[in-house]
Formats: structure tokens, C-alpha cells, sequence
């Protein structure tokens, strides 16, 4: 219940800004360092460690013996995606890690994105209206992260992942081996398909339209993104979830995020209804404002 309440707040708030990270020494005095799967809490030291400790975990298993990711998954790490790269977010000059980002590769904790992508960052967040707010499809890695739950369910040859917020967007991830549709259908939340990989659930999801972004910050992609999603189960209540990104248009290379699926284990939890479109009532005030609505990447002429 904790993720519902404030949803359609959360989400008018960071439509306006990007999130506003508190400084380490203030966020120390307010809370301790929190555990995942007995992991340190940021992503790129969660990520080594719960990597390690899924080579001794042997994970429970459905009929057809694959690894059982069932169930309903919360995402506290990922704060929804508004800041990937944490409090120092754009200074692209400083080479050290940032401890909260999100981006585990390149270490340093940096979108490696073109000169001109990263200013169309900026600007997306001064003058666009994320499109997640008048409620249009959102992609992977942000579906994996955005507020409230996913529910994932498996079958033989398929598997599919249903979110709670943003008026239940779903995938369907097929893993009998069929290919990707031709290049030319474009798709907002993409084509997957996904196969095993021992323990690790993989993912690729091309044929994307490019006019979403992956999160409230403004970090956007371009319709020759690809995306290879690797889950793996730490522990039966934990998943490491990492998500590469790889786009020519934008990015001088690949860029990896990572983040934990922790499981739902309120008794009785259902997922809510929600729509969506019924409940925006943001986008015409933030016209009203000079905002503009996105319409996609805007690539130097």
C-alpha cells in the first residue's frame, strides 16, 4: 500500500523538475545505510554483491525446471527512474563515481551520451512534459521501475509482466525462439524476446519508436535503441535486475543501469486499478505554463 497513496503527486512533482537529491552527510544523519539481500543499498555496490551471491543460490523452480520469478516485485532502489544518474547528474567533467547513480557501466556513474544528447537532456527537463505523464506507454528499464508493483507471471513459451501504475502497462515476453518483428513495425514498449541464460532470465526488446524516456530526468532514446535486460535471483525474495542500453544515435557506447526487484510480501496484496488517462490533470496546466509536448529526439542537423 505504501507505493499508492502518493502516486499521482510523485509523479506531477518530478514532471517539473528533476528530483532533488540530499547531500550525503545530511542523508546520513537521517537514516542508516539500508541492507538488500544483505547488499549494500547502491546500485553498482548491490549489484557486485548480489552478482556473487547468485552463483550459490539455487533459485525455486517451475514444472519445466526454469528458475521461478513469480510474484509481485517492488522497486524502492530505482526511485522510479527520476535522476539515473544521482545528486551530481550532468557534471559529465567529473570523473568520479557518483554513489547514488544508477549506472553501474561506465563506472563513473554517467550516461556516456553524444555532446548534443546531453543538452537535449537539459532541455527536455526546462521545457518538455515527460510523456509518462499524460499517461503514454512507458519502456524498459523504466517499466521495471516505476512507482508501486509489477507482477511477474510465467508460462510454457512465453512469460508476462504487469505493472500496477500508469494504468497497468504489460509486457509480453516471448522465449520459444521466435525472431524480432521487421525493422520497420515500431512499437512504444518495443518487440522482446528472451531466452535463459542458466539462472539469468535475458531480455532483448528492439523495434522501439524512440518518443519515451526512460525516466523524469529527461534521459531519452532514440528508435535504434536496444535493450538487453538480465534478471537474476539473489535470494527468493530478491532479484538483481540490470538493464544495457545501447543506442548509436545517442550514446558514444553501451551503458549499463542496475537496481534489485524486491518482493511484495504484504499478506492479501492485490494490485489497484488505475486509469490513467481519467486521472491526469497535469498536462493542460502544464501547457498553460509554456511546457511543450515531446515529440522526440531533436538530432543535430
Amino acid at each position: 500500500m505504501r507505493y499508492r497513496l502518493f502516486d499521482c503527486a510523485v509523479r506531477t512533482a518530478i514532471t517539473l523538475a528533476v528530483v532533488v537529491w540530499i547531500s550525503p552527510s545530511t542523508g546520513a544523519q537521517m537514516r542508516k545505510p539500508r541492507q538488500v539481500a544483505g547488499c549494500p543499498s547502491t546500485a553498482a555496490a548491490f549489484h557486485l554483491c548480489a552478482l556473487a551471491k547468485a552463483k550459490t543460490f539455487n533459485p525455486p523452480r517451475t514444472p519445466d525446471g526454469q528458475p521461478d520469478l513469480q510474484g509481485v516485485w517492488e522497486t524502492p532502489m530505482a526511485g522510479g527512474l527520476g535522476n539515473i544518474e544521482g545528486r551530481r547528474g550532468g557534471d559529465a567533467d567529473n570523473p568520479a563515481a557518483v554513489p547514488n547513480s544508477l549506472v553501474v557501466d561506465p563506472p563513473n556513474g554517467m550516461i556516456p551520451y553524444q555532446p548534443w544528447a546531453r543538452e537535449q537532456r537539459a532541455e527536455n527537463v526546462a521545457r518538455y512534459i515527460d510523456p509518462y505523464t499524460h499517461c503514454l506507454p512507458i519502456t524498459a528499464p523504466r517499466i521495471m521501475a516505476s512507482p508501486r508493483t509489477r507482477q511477474i507471471a510465467q508460462y510454457p513459451g512465453y512469460l508476462t509482466i504487469v505493472n500496477e501504475s500508469g494504468g497497468h502497462p504489460f509486457r509480453v515476453i516471448y522465449m520459444d525462439g521466435r525472431p524480432h518483428l521487421p525493422a520497420d513495425i515500431k512499437l512504444w514498449r518495443g518487440d522482446s524476446r528472451g531466452h535463459w541464460d542458466g539462472n539469468t532470465l535475458v531480455i532483448e526488446t528492439t523495434n522501439l519508436t524512440g518518443l519515451a524516456w526512460f525516466g523524469s530526468g529527461g534521459d531519452f532514446f532514440s528508435d535504434a535503441l536496444k535493450i538487453t535486460e538480465r534478471l537474476t535471483m539473489v535470494d527468493a525474495d530478491t532479484i538483481d535486475y540490470a538493464a544495457t542500453i545501447d543506442d548509436p544515435k545517442v550514446s558514444t557506447r553501451p551503458w549499463t543501469m542496475a537496481f534489485a526487484l524486491e518482493r511484495n510480501k504484504e499478506k492479501g496484496y492485490e494490485q489497484m486499478e488505475e486509469g490513467c488517462f481519467e486521472s491526469d490533470r497535469d498536462t493542460a496546466d502544464l501547457l498553460l505554463t509554456g511546457f511543450l509536448m515531446y515529440t522526440g529526439p531533436r538530432f543535430p542537423k
